[in-house]
C-alpha cells in the first residue's frame, strides 16, 4: 500500500490557522472540521506563532531572513572549527 503525501497551500494553512481562533483556540475540532491530522495544524499553529508560517499575519520575513543567516554563520563557524582543530594537531 502506498500513502500518498498531502500538501497544502499556504492560502489553506493561512485559513487553517484563522480557523482555530474561531473555535476558540481548540485544535482538535478544527482538525476534523478540515480533516487533517490533529499533529499537523498543532505544527502550522506553533510555527504561526513563531512567525514562521507563510500567509499568516504573524509572517515576518525579517525573521525568516534572520534565521537563515544564523543557520549559514553556525555552518561556518563549524567548519572554522574543524579547520583550527586539523592546524593545531
Amino acid at each position: 500500500m502506498v500513502n500518498k503525501i498531502r500538501t497544502y497551500s499556504a492560502e489553506f494553512k493561512a485559513k487553517a490557522i484563522k480557523k482555530i481562533a474561531d473555535n476558540n483556540g481548540n485544535i482538535s475540532a478544527t482538525a476534523k472540521q478540515l480533516g487533517i491530522a490533529m499533529q499537523t495544524l498543532s505544527s502550522w499553529h506553533n510555527k504561526a506563532n513563531q512567525g514562521k508560517l507563510i500567509g499568516t499575519e504573524q509572517y515576518d520575513p525579517d525573521l525568516m531572513a534572520a534565521i537563515q543567516e544564523i543557520k549559514q554563520l553556525r555552518r561556518q563557524l563549524k567548519v572554522a572549527e574543524k579547520e583550527r582543530e586539523i592546524l593545531n594537531e
